[in-house]
């Protein structure tokens, strides 16, 4: 009788307390679900917008069920002055080459910061991080000048020496946690196996951080993608990037809300294959360091 008392009661316990948390799990499966409701909500008025006819946009009651027409993509993909692919093309050259240049110099630098000690560090780190408390309303003007004097303006080139002022400290901040994590054993026994120091950051540290460096990748390349303020500045012709050119569907006259929500829809597209493509990392990168 003890015994069974004893194997009953436990199972009792865990019986009542599954029913405590079974409310609780509900509450939260509920606040799940509205919460993604409201996040993707925007993406789905996006795309939908993108598909309807102008009628059908403007309806009152909104349209839940309406024909889908493509109209609006083909308007504004085989448009004869070639806008919206240019911008696109414009957009794909900035953020990828921001990215990749951010990545190669941003690496080595958190590398160095993670593990050596040297004179002036703690400088060298407040102005990495400082460069991200600047708003960059506040420095358009200057860039606008130095741009002009090197006539860069119009060009690719101009841009991704802007955002790279932005992302170079975002790739150090975040890939620093991602190399404090990794024992510095590791490099201790790399030197003795005849690695120099490039060799062990290469071939050992880097492959270790990869989580930390995709996240940096993503969010540089989603910032460089994104960025409207200096693409619109230093940028009036050709070198207009996709978000400018979304932006010109806004006109004296009002706003072309099919093209421009067709010319959103691809500028998104691109991104959330990039992030679906690396997705695997992305957790663990946001995490790694986190906890020592």
């Amino acid at each position: 009788m003890a015994q069974d008392t004893a194997i009953r009661t436990p199972v009792g316990m865990h019986l009542r307390g599954s029913r405590r948390l079974r409310p609780m799990s509900i509450l939260q499966l509920v606040l799940l679900i509205v919460l993604l409701i409201v996040l993707l909500f925007p993406f789905y008025w996006m795309v939908t917008t993108s598909l309807k006819e102008q009628n059908d946009t403007f309806a009152v009651p909104p349209k839940l069920v309406f024909t889908p027409t493509f109209d609006h993509y083909r308007d504004v993909l085989f448009d004869e002055a070639g806008a919206v692919p240019t911008g696109l093309r414009n957009s794909i050259v900035v953020a990828v080459g921001t990215t990749v240049l951010a990545l190669i110099l941003g690496t080595p630098a958190a590398y160095v910061l993670a593990r050596f000690e040297f004179r002036g560090k703690r400088d060298l780190w407040f102005w990495f991080i400082s460069n991200r408390f600047i708003s960059p309303i506040v420095v358009a003007l200057p860039f606008f000048l130095i741009a002009r004097d090197l006539k860069l303006l119009n060009t690719p080139t101009a841009l991704i020496l802007i955002y790279l002022t932005f992302n170079i400290p975002l790739v150090v901040w975040l890939c620093l946690d991602q190399f404090r994590a990794i024992p510095k054993e590791i490099d201790e026994q790399a030197k003795v196996d005849g690695c120099n120091l490039w060799q062990s950051f290469f071939r050992i540290n880097l492959p270790l951080a990869i989580p930390g460096v995709v996240v940096s990748s993503i969010l540089c390349f989603i910032f460089s993608w994104n960025e409207l303020l200096f693409a619109l500045i230093l940028n009036r012709s050709s070198g207009q990037t996709a978000p400018v050119q979304a932006a010109n569907f806004q006109t004296g006259f009002g706003i072309l809300w099919g093209p421009m929500m067709a010319t959103g829809t691809l500028i998104v597209l691109p991104v959330i294959v990039f992030a679906a493509l690396v997705s695997r990392h992305l957790a663990r990168g946001l995490t790694m360091g986190a906890v020592k």
